[in-house]
């Protein structure tokens, strides 16, 4: 799998999709620094495994979720060795038991496509239908790993910044889980 080299407050040259142009713009209005790297296609997290060595620390794991009815959405944010079961995290947040969401709310509510979504996306959630969750690891962290909306790039951000800027601007707030190791 190819990875760039290291960028810092750099965006991917030539055209950019939209929503991978919009993550960009919110960043810098923000004042938001990051470090950037680019390549093949990272929409799992064992290609992840490759871009968190680029980056020196682990690409985050984010699963986009709803509950039975396709009523709620919920942006998990997690770290890549924790398994995921939907009781576990169900039973924090009050809620029917959980799946993933469809790819069609994925794109209306996130602009993101499988593989893709990210912290960055409920910049597009103007009407904040989706729950941020974030694992309280990844929480506690002193950087947060996602993609701009499009899993060709990987951004390294502080989380100081994400949540103190970006998650203000975007009018989202975190729920803070505990995801058990095993």
């Amino acid at each position: 799998m190819y990875v760039s080299t290291l960028y810092h407050n750099t965006r991917p040259g030539g055209e950019l999709l939209p929503q991978e142009a919009a993550a960009f713009d919110l960043l810098e209005r923000l004042g938001v620094d990051y470090d950037r790297v680019s390549g093949d296609a990272a929409d799992n997290m064992e290609k992840c495994d490759a871009v968190g060595a680029a980056l020196g620390m682990p690409v985050c794991k984010n699963l986009f979720l709803c509950n039975r009815q396709k009523t709620q959405f919920y942006l998990l944010c997690m770290p890549p060795h924790k398994p995921f079961h939907t009781k576990d995290l169900s039973r924090q947040i009050g809620s029917a038991r959980l799946s993933f969401a469809p790819e069609e709310k994925l794109w209306e509510l996130l602009r993101c496509t499988p593989g893709s979504a990210t912290i960055l996306g409920l910049a597009n959630d103007t009407e904040c239908q989706v729950r941020l969750l974030m694992d309280k690891e990844t929480y506690e962290a002193e950087y947060l790993s996602c993609h701009p909306c499009i899993c060709t790039s990987t951004l390294k951000l502080r989380m100081s910044d994400v949540l103190g800027k970006l998650l203000p601007d975007c009018g989202h707030t975190v729920t803070v889980v505990e995801l058990p190791d095993e």
